[in-house]
């Protein structure tokens, strides 16, 4: 069925509606529980999903792929996501064709963002160049088959008047080509989205505007994802939400409160709009949340062949026994059966979290401008250039790296000095915590989760490094047998003395009420899925400098050559023992280096 015509009857009806948005995991075992976790969501209400597109095109037979599963099987109104990126008029068929065999009737159409790597967006050769180009292929080709949708942005109100107004001409236009609803970009400052809509119907436009309302999942996460959208934050916002900034769950709850706020408003206002559109991020817990603040969960009775709702992963497909103990506490088993999955907090996810992917689900990039990264790190011509930079941002003298969109952690003070000295030693650090051995929950530094607990942490550790170093490094490393560590390099292979296939709990807490939280881990498979990102970043830092220059064949041959590092102190009591081999190993290579020049980190013999 069209989205419009369901937009349509719930108009009709007077009935408030919602939809979520997912995105493709980047592991086989984060897709199945993905499916789970539709499925289980399809419990609350929704009117339809959407699934995105990757940016470059790299999750493409993906989306269509879970489209057809979302369809078929989980049996519930799909939208698509379509983009112009790294698309051919061929493929962009393939993907119409699949879809309509699925029986998918709707389709987001989007130029999209540059492919991974790329500074500028340019077309494929036979590709489209702009947004309407496809709508109007869609159109052409496929008559009124599909629901067409377009992507609005309601801060485009804020652009100098003769900007804004080109905007929206433009927007006009791909309307009158044949779209049928908008999707709006997140956003949080209602004023400015009420504006707009008000701005749109100026404009003679008048198909549905569909909000798309993000629920706010944790501190880091809500910064990370206005900061990379540029979104605007009410001041109200903030003033509500970091005092709490450690602790996860009142950020949520708070944060469920102010959202609900912004929805009801935007209902209540006269602008026609009663659906509400939730990027889920693949999460379930802060869209349930928001939905049941907002008093729109609703009762739904389902014929089912057993009394729960069997799970679509691998494992579960063919269970039909639970204990009868559980009855009344269904995400209760789950959650107990599930590792790892609705607490997230922190880079390492379990892979078998559909919530493990890309940074937002869209693709890779930091967020400064070739103007704004040259100002924070100039032009670096020698390996010491660039671990002065880490250096320094270590110890809170620069405001960003291509890891770290943000000023380091408070808790990152705690170590900082230790940091720099691991970078002068030519340790690339990206990542860390300190150890620490039951902090009261509502401690300023390392503090987090409910009151009246404490939290403990493993010494942990994350860089990049090249061989030589590496090699000296190992060697004290395995006088400890207290440490684990991963090594990979930008060809995947791996390197581990750990002899666990299971996951490392670097961080837990234990509360009152409640069982011990673990929130975040370490384990190989989610390593691996990193390090794509991890050396995409470091090669999109290279390439805003010019393509002949020393700055960029400086930073890409290191990518190229170094290997990325994560250690682990498993004694969370001894808080300094994690650094001693570096340090040992730093001052060997240091000393190997006083007759021997280094060349991008590495000693020239």
């Amino acid at each position: 069925m069209k989205i419009s015509q369901k937009i349509e009857k719930q108009q009709k009806e007077g009935k408030v509606w919602w939809s979520f948005e997912y995105f493709p995991p980047r592991t086989a075992q984060g897709l199945q529980n993905l499916l789970d976790r539709i499925e289980r969501m399809r419990a609350l209400g929704p009117e339809f999903i959407d699934i995105t597109w990757n940016a470059g095109g790299r999750t493409s037979d993906l989306t269509s792929e879970m489209v057809k599963t979302c369809q078929g099987l989980i049996g519930i109104e799909t939208c698509m996501h379509l983009t112009c990126t790294n698309m051919p008029k061929e493929k962009v068929d393939i993907a119409l064709r699949e879809a309509k065999a699925h029986g998918c009737r709707n389709v987001l159409a989007l130029r999209g963002d540059p492919p991974a790597g790329q500074e500028a967006w340019e077309a494929v050769e036979g590709g489209f160049i702009h947004g309407i180009d496809l709508v109007r292929h869609i159109r052409k080709n496929y008559g009124d088959y599909f629901d067409i949708a377009v992507p609005g942005f309601p801060q485009f109100q804020l652009l100098p008047p003769a900007e804004r107004d080109l905007e929206m001409k433009y927007l006009k236009e791909k309307i009158d080509a044949g779209v049928d609803f908008i999707f709006t970009q997140m956003f949080y400052d209602v004023e400015i989205f009420i504006d707009w809509v008000k701005a749109v119907r100026a404009a003679g436009i008048t198909i549905p505007i569909v909000p798309g309302i993000a629920p706010i999942q944790t501190w880091n996460g809500f910064m990370r994802a206005t900061s990379l959208a540029k979104t605007v934050i009410p001041q109200f916002f903030m003033d509500a939400l970091e005092p709490h900034r450690n602790d996860d769950e009142k950020v949520r709850a708070i944060g469920t409160k102010l959202v609900a706020d912004m929805c009801r408003r935007i209902l209540k206002e006269d602008l026609g709009i009663l659906g509400l559109h939730f990027y889920t991020m693949n999460l379930e817990k802060a869209t349930k949340m928001l939905l049941e603040e907002l008093n729109l969960v609703p009762r739904v009775e389902t014929l089912k062949p057993l009394p729960w709702r069997q799970s679509l992963t691998p494992n579960r497909r063919q269970e039909t026994i639970r204990p009868i103990f559980w009855a009344n506490r269904t995400k209760s088993y789950i959650s107990r059966t599930e590792n790892w999955d609705e607490y997230p907090n922190g880079r390492f996810g379990d892979s078998r979290s559909p919530a493990y992917g890309e940074l937002d689900g869209y693709g890779v990039w930091f967020k400064q401008s070739k103007e704004d990264a040259i100002k924070l790190w100039g032009y670096p011509t020698s390996f010491s250039d660039i671990s002065s930079l880490f250096a320094r941002f270590c110890k809170k003298q620069l405001a960003a790296l291509p890891w770290s969109d943000q000023a380091p952690s408070s808790e990152t003070a705690v170590i900082s000095s230790q940091l720099a000295q691991m970078n002068d030693l030519g340790f690339l650090t990206i990542n860390s915590q300190p150890a620490v051995n039951g902090a009261r929950s509502d401690d300023k530094v390392h503090g987090w989760g409910p009151s009246n607990g404490y939290v403990y942490q493993k010494a942990y550790l994350e860089f990049f490094v090249n061989s030589a170093l590496l090699d000296l490094l190992l060697k004290y490393i395995e006088r400890d047998s207290n440490i684990t560590y991963y090594v990979i390099n930008s060809r995947g292979d791996l390197k581990t003395n750990t002899h666990s296939d299971g996951p490392n709990a670097v961080t837990w807490g234990v509360f009152p009420g409640k069982e011990i939280v673990q929130p975040t881990i370490v384990e190989a498979i989610s390593f691996m899925a990193w390090k794509d990102e991890a050396y995409e970043l470091g090669q999109q830092w290279a390439q805003i400098y010019d393509e002949d220059s020393p700055s960029r064949k400086l930073i890409s041959d290191f990518m190229e050559t170094s290997s990325l590092v994560n250690v682990v102190h498993n004694d969370f009591q001894d808080l300094e023992a994690i650094f001693k081999p570096f340090f040992l190993a730093g001052e060997e290579y240091r000393a190997l280096n006083a007759t021997s020049p280094i060349v991008n980190g590495i000693i020239e013999h």
